[in-house]
């Protein structure tokens, strides 16, 4: 292990407070848009369940987007995420606003994005982490950059990342291994 996975898992290890962006993390990307306007976007459900992992675990789950479409409030609904910012400009005064709310400091919140304007926010957390196919810049400024690319899986690998730096992926996992063959 080097410093810099040390240095990851300890930060992870005090997150209480994780949010997400949507297009390029938790979805790959692509938008697609229906004749009538509708926007359209696929989601990964090992990413969901990684999401429900950590709010079982006493994590806050956010999402703080740039965009507004329908299917990320029928998304977050779906998975019981009560926190979210769509169309939101400054990323950073939201996360502002949402640690007062919930009365955490910068060092228990983390943020997963993967481009550009991402990256005040990104900077600004205790934590962040980014998929593999994330622009190179915001690379360089992340905690953790996962082996999965957006929409693919990257999501869930960053959930477990947390889980297991609070010790916590195990116990959550005993459930489902729980079964008798």
């Amino acid at each position: 292990m080097d410093a810099s996975h040390n240095e990851a898992t300890a930060r992870a290890r005090r997150l209480r407070l994780m949010a997400f962006d949507v297009d390029g993390v938790l979805s790959d990307g692509s938008l697609y848009l229906a004749d009538d306007g509708v926007e359209i976007k696929a989601f990964n459900t090992l990413d969901g369940f990684g999401l429900k992992l950590l709010a079982e675990a006493g994590i806050t789950v956010a999402i703080i987007t740039g965009r507004r479409a329908r299917c990320v409030e029928l998304r977050a609904q779906n998975l019981g995420i009560v926190h979210l910012h769509q169309g939101v400009d400054d990323k950073l005064a939201q996360m502002q606003r949402l640690l007062a709310e919930l009365g955490l400091d910068r060092d228990q919140a983390g943020y997963m994005g993967d481009d550009l304007p991402d990256l005040p926010l990104m900077r600004a957390c205790g934590f962040s982490a980014t998929p593999q196919d994330a622009h190179p810049l915001v690379r360089e400024h992340a905690w953790l950059i996962t082996g999965r690319s957006g929409g693919r899986g990257a999501v869930r690998e960053a959930c477990e990342f947390i889980l297991e730096a609070q010790g916590r992926l195990q116990e959550l996992f005993a459930p489902y291994l729980a079964a008798d063959r």
